[in-house]
Formats: C-alpha cells, sequence, structure tokens
C-alpha cells in the first residue's frame, strides 16, 4: 500500500444562483462569522490535531524544534508557539508562509525574515524568493511542526508551501510533524485538474481548485503518489513503515483531528488570511477567485471580498460599490472607482444552498455577458490560466459555452483524481 511510504500516527486510542445576485447591506463585523461551534452534552466537541496535546507534545520533548504557522495556528484561545513554549518545548525558530506569521502582509506582498515581537524567536519567511527552507534553515532543527489552517483550494499558496516543507524535510533527514485541521470546503471535489504547463505556486499539482483533503490527507497524497522532488521522493520510498513513539524515529506524521469527517461544516475559529473575511467568502472563494483573473474587482478593499465583484463599465442598475486601500488590500484593481455588479450575501446555510456542492460558473458567465469590451476582460498576462489550470475555461467562455458544457469537460479527469483521493483519505468521506 502507498502508506508504506510514509510513517504515519494514527493514535486510534485517542478517538476515532441567479438568485444570489442580490444587493444587500454590507456586513457590519464580517469577521464575526468565525465562532466556536455550539456543542451539546450528547456532541463529541470537534478537536484539531493541535488540540491533541496529549499525542504529540512526547515527540517534541527534549528537542530543538522549528514551527511553520501563522494566525490560524491556535490551540483553543492560545497561539501554538506560545502553547509550545508554556510546555517546555524549545522553539528554535518559526517559519512564516504568505501574510506572514502574524497574517498582516497583504496578498502577495513580499515577506522578509524578522524576529517575533511577543517572543523574540527568529521569523524566516518562506513566502517569496525563498520558498523552501535550506539546509542551513534547518542546521539547528531536530523537529518540524507544520500548524496551518487551510481553505482547501487549489489556489490558495499554504498546500504550495506544505509541499516545498516536505521535500525539504525529506531532503534534509528531519521528521515533520503535521498537525492536521478540518478543510472548511472538504465536503465536495470539483474544478478542472491543472495541466503541468500552468504549474506556479499557485497551483503545483495537477489536482482540481476544489480537491476535498484536508492539509495532511494532501500531504499524504504528495508523498505517496512521488509527487515531490527526485531527491526526496527517494528518501521517502525506504521509509519503514512502524509505529513511532518518542524514542523511534520518523519521517513525517499526520496528528489527525478527532471527531470530524468529510459531511462536516467547519467553522473556522480565526480569518485564514486578510481577504477572507467570512466563512460566506471562504464557501464562494473556488468560484469568485476566477474574477482575479478578469479587469473586474473581485471586492479586494471592501469589506466582503469575494463576495462582491464589479466593474465601473457593467450596468449601472448593479449592486454598486468603491473598493479603496485598507489594511488587507493597499493596492488592487478598480480602486476609488464606482463599481457596478454583484454582492453575494446570505446565511452559511443559504450560501451552501446556492453553491449546491459544486464551483459556481454562472457568476463569470454572467459578468462576461454583461461585460462591454469582451476583448479586455480577461488579464492579458493570461493569469486566468494559472488559476483555472488550463487555457481552455477562457477560450469556453468566449465561445459561449453553457456552464453544463464546461464542466462536463472536466468530468474524466476529475474521475482519475477522485479514485487517487479516496487512497488517502483519513476521515469518512462525504459519500
Amino acid at each position: 500500500m502507498r502508506y508504506t511510504y510514509l510513517v504515519l500516527i494514527v493514535a486510534l486510542f485517542f478517538g476515532n444562483c441567479t438568485s444570489a445576485y442580490r444587493s444587500v447591506e454590507t456586513p457590519t463585523n464580517p469577521g464575526r462569522q468565525y465562532e466556536t461551534p455550539a456543542t451539546n452534552d450528547n456532541v463529541e466537541p470537534l478537536l484539531t490535531g493541535a488540540d491533541r496535546m496529549a499525542v504529540y507534545l512526547p515527540l517534541l520533548k527534549g528537542k530543538s524544534v522549528a514551527v511553520f504557522a501563522n494566525p490560524t495556528s491556535m490551540v483553543r484561545s492560545t497561539h501554538l508557539v506560545d502553547t509550545l513554549l508554556s510546555s517546555g518545548i524549545r522553539i528554535v525558530k518559526i517559519f512564516g508562509p504568505e501574510h506572514g506569521f502574524r497574517g498582516d502582509a497583504v496578498a502577495g506582498e513580499p515577506v522578509t525574515d524578522a524576529k517575533d515581537k511577543k517572543t523574540g524567536l527568529p521569523i524566516v519567511s518562506l513566502y517569496g524568493d525563498h520558498r523552501k527552507p535550506t539546509a542551513a534553515d534547518l542546521e539547528d532543527v531536530d523537529v518540524i511542526v507544520f500548524d496551518i489552517q487551510d481553505v482547501g483550494v487549489r489556489f490558495y499558496t499554504y498546500i504550495s508551501s506544505l509541499e516545498y516543507l516536505l521535500e525539504s524535510a525529506l531532503e534534509n533527514h528531519k521528521p515533520l510533524l503535521i498537525l492536521d485541521r478540518p478543510n472548511p470546503n472538504g465536503f465536495y471535489v470539483d474544478g478542472p485538474i491543472l495541466e503541468k504547463k500552468f504549474k506556479s505556486f499557485i497551483g503545483m499539482q495537477p489536482i482540481p481548485i476544489v480537491h476535498g483533503m484536508t492539509i495532511g490527507e494532501y500531504a499524504l497524497m504528495l508523498t505517496g503518489e512521488r509527487l515531490l522532488s527526485e531527491k526526496a521522493n527517494t528518501i521517502n520510498a525506504y521509509n519503514v513503515t512502524t509505529k513511532p513513539t518518542a524514542d523511534t524515529p520518523f519521517h513525517v506524521q499526520v496528528i489527525k483531528c478527532k471527531n470530524y469527517d468529510h459531511t462536516t461544516k467547519y467553522i473556522l475559529p480565526v480569518a485564514p488570511s486578510p481577504n477572507l473575511k467570512t466563512m460566506q467568502a471562504i464557501y464562494l472563494y473556488p468560484s469568485t477567485c476566477f474574477f482575479e483573473g478578469t479587469v473586474l474587482s473581485e471586492g479586494r478593499g471592501t469589506d466582503a471580498p469575494f463576495q462582491m465583484f464589479g466593474h465601473p463599465t457593467l450596468p449601472k442598475t448593479l449592486y454598486s460599490f468603491t473598493p479603496k486601500p485598507n489594511a488587507g488590500a493597499k493596492s488592487s484593481k478598480c480602486f476609488n472607482q464606482k463599481c457596478f455588479g454583484w454582492y453575494l450575501n446570505g446565511s452559511n446555510e443559504e450560501i451552501l444552498k446556492k453553491l449546491d456542492g459544486k464551483i459556481q460558473l454562472h457568476y463569470l458567465l454572467e459578468a462576461y455577458k454583461l461585460f462591454p469590451g469582451k476583448d479586455s476582460f480577461f488579464l492579458k498576462n493570461n493569469f486566468i490560466a494559472r488559476l483555472a489550470g488550463t487555457d481552455q475555461l477562457s477560450a469556453q467562455v468566449k465561445a459561449g459555452k453553457t456552464e453544463a458544457e464546461i464542466k462536463k469537460s472536466w468530468n474524466p479527469a476529475l474521475d482519475d483524481f477522485k479514485k487517487t483521493r479516496k487512497k488517502y483519505l483519513l476521515y469518512k468521506d462525504f459519500y
């Protein structure tokens, strides 16, 4: 079995749309959507991998630890780094991804090395030109801990950071401990499969836009399918399947969530990045991020990015908004211009019902239909192809293909991916 390529701790003893186009008021506090799910006496609480400290702390005692983390790396109400330090774990450095360790860098903004003001620990940025830890970065490290909340979308860069970290850990013979977290979009699989020629940091592997895997499951697939560097794959092939303990070495280990499966609608307690402010935006992101590849505003610089999209030249009878610079978007398209378009709002349940467990293309198709300058709708740099993972989507939109026709073209490759995905699931699937 593919699992022989990876040491995995299971720890069983710890438990096992047109109607969406509507004008409504901008929420006064979108961040309120992030709440801890309610529980009662008859329902066991969902625990993330980070919550299950009794499982992984023994593996870190007496070791020099590097932590790859950001603001989502919480153990209940305390950051993982603070939790580990207070538990007597020796952290020697922090690795930070896009948006930085404290999450205050806007999308795409270079993040430099620094020192954490709270702990004094050195922060090594793994975003920008330095995306993969070097041998020098890991020289003083015994164990690497990865704990970041993903949103389950191919072009969300945290899975690319995970891939580089996996490669570096294996190439430099450093154990990697992955604290798994639920996937808020883990209840479906959809989208075109990325073609090799469009590989980039926003899409590194031939997977669909919505892959339906937790970050731990995705790591299993990267190793099991030998999708890493040649050197990392070679080292991984010689892994020996054992049940690791504090006294036996491991290469890669996933600490599972408890009481989670792929039907769970997990409500994130912390916003995963500056422009995904609400659960509604997280649900809509796989469908509305296509607008990043167009001249339309995708809502950056508003209170509801990825829920709003529009352009100054669209019909003035549509919903209006004016994007402006803010903490999460210092520059973007259509700033300080009155845009006309759509605002997709509603409760979590209403948005989920409208999405119906699928990527919705009619937002993009309707915007293209109403846009007056068809030749200038998609950005000239062909960014839409990197987002979609193929140049077929923009060609299909221009050719007037229907949503059903476009989605039908995805099915053969999607079916193949679903078979591969099944081999690496750690939790009960949605079907």
